[in-house]
């Protein structure tokens, strides 16, 4: 049973670093159920604080990831309205991902402009909120994908820690 949870494990790590890109997936969420997914095994003893820990941090980069766009968004001149077309555009590249990976980065900013236009901004304006939007989507990106590698390491060093007990017959 310890070789099963281990390779569910590894699975949902590499499906959390997939999911820093793709829209489908909250990555540090599913990376973290793979660390969860180690400790579970006997031979490794739970570890609730440092479970706890990176839990939290993984639901608190999850949150960022919706917020990050709309405060680069703001950050480079947009309005409100500008903030509120960037989450639709969050949205609408998350149920509706016609464009696939790119959905996540194009619709985000389409959404921004079109608020920034909608709030009577100049095609200047709106345009440099947008891309403050899209600067907001590459840092949430980065850091969610930093931090599955993060548990990807986690994981690594955990299982070779115990791997002649994990792995044994």
């Amino acid at each position: 049973m310890d070789i099963v949870l281990t390779f569910i494990g590894f699975l949902f790590i590499i499906l959390g670093i997939l999911g820093s890109f793709l829209p489908v997936l909250p990555g540090p969420p599913v990376s973290w159920i793979g660390l969860l997914m180690i400790y579970l095994t006997k031979p490794v003893a739970n570890n609730w604080w440092v479970l706890g820990t990176t839990l939290v941090i993984a639901l608190f980069v999850f949150a960022l990831d919706y917020i990050i766009p709309a405060i680069g968004t703001k950050r480079f001149g947009g309005s409100r309205k500008g903030i509120i077309g960037t989450t639709l555009g969050l949205l609408v590249a998350i149920f509706f991902p016609v464009l696939g990976v790119f959905g996540i980065i194009v619709w985000p900013f389409v959404g921004a402009l079109i608020g920034e236009l909608i709030n009577k901004s100049d095609s200047k304006t709106a345009t440099k909120a947008a891309f403050g939007s899209f600067l907001g989507f590459l840092t949430g990106t980065f850091l969610k994908f930093i931090l599955s590698i993060v548990y990807l390491g986690i994981f690594i060093k955990v299982l070779v820690k115990h791997f002649d007990r994990i792995f044994s017959f």
